[in-house]
């Protein structure tokens, strides 16, 4: 099976990603702190953990046409904070 180019991936995970956010509270009250596996807008695996739910579900799906997320209540499982201590002098 043909890998998906790096925009179509892209693409995939975004509206993944987007179905996720707008389904975010269903998700919640039915996979509350589960990691699940995306694909089409359907949920197609639930997992304990990132490693599990990539490697089960690469079983079956390509890598790049699925979405793995934690889910989750607020943006805490999808956001990074990044600090430094870099100052800029004007």
């Amino acid at each position: 099976m043909r890998s998906p180019s790096q925009e179509a991936v892209r693409k995939i995970l975004l509206d993944e990603f987007t179905y996720y956010l707008d389904h975010q509270d269903e998700m919640v009250a039915q996979y509350d702190g589960k990691v699940i596996a995306l694909k089409g807008h359907e949920v197609i695996g639930v997992y304990e953990n990132e490693s599990e739910a990539v490697t089960e579900t690469q079983k079956d799906h390509p890598l790049g046409t699925f979405l793995i997320q934690k889910v989750s209540t607020g943006e805490t499982d999808y956001t990074a904070k990044f600090h430094s201590r870099v100052s800029f002098a004007p």
